[in-house]
């Protein structure tokens, strides 16, 4: 067996993250979290200097709003 943690998250976020789920193949908002943060955690660190550029975080605001986020 795995051995686990609490990690606890302001409930707004919780339900927000609940919400965006709905519909896809996360089963909870625990998996969703796990999946994102093993996604994050796969390149080792996280650079100070990565950044986006401007053109990158519009096409990110545009891809989200046409899928309801935003």
């Amino acid at each position: 067996m795995t051995d686990k943690v609490t990690i606890k998250i302001p409930r707004e976020l919780y339900e927000k993250l609940r919400v965006m789920i709905e519909g896809t193949g996360f089963s909870s908002v625990t998996e969703f979290i796990v999946f994102v943060m093993r996604s994050l955690a796969s390149s080792g660190k996280i650079k100070e200097e990565d950044t986006l550029t401007e053109e990158e975080v519009k096409a990110i605001r545009e891809r989200l709003r046409r899928l309801g986020y935003l």
